[in-house]
């Protein structure tokens, strides 16, 4: 199982401590230094039954000063993608990639339904 993290992050910190006290074993991938690209996210998409939009760290400083809320509706599901892949701080986490589930955010009781 992939986690996909951002460390300062407290919701990440949160997820994180979470995972480790319910003993599961997972990769850890830190979401600025090893981005996720266009296609890795366009896959994890497809696979989490969710909006697009849930993809987009909608409260991020980089989101709100490019209005990037503004654009999306202009915007084709490949060029989300591919504007998610420019940059970590963008996307939604923490994400959380399993064989057949993608957990976007961390919501306690959608973590435990899947995970236990």
């Amino acid at each position: 199982m992939l986690f996909v993290q951002y460390p300062k992050c407290s919701t990440c910190k949160k997820a994180k401590n979470w995972l480790d006290e319910h003993n599961i074993e997972y990769e850890s991938r830190h979401i600025v230094e090893d981005n996720p690209q266009a296609d890795e996210i366009e896959a994890w998409y497809n696979k989490s039954g969710l909006p697009l939009k849930r993809f987009f760290n909608t409260s991020g400083k980089i989101y709100r000063e490019n209005k990037i809320k503004d654009k999306l509706p202009d915007m084709s599901e490949q060029e989300q993608f591919e504007l998610l892949a420019t940059n970590g701080m963008l996307v939604k986490r923490p994400i959380v990639v399993g064989d057949d589930f993608v957990l976007v955010g961390f919501k306690q009781k959608e973590w435990e339904e899947k995970l236990l």
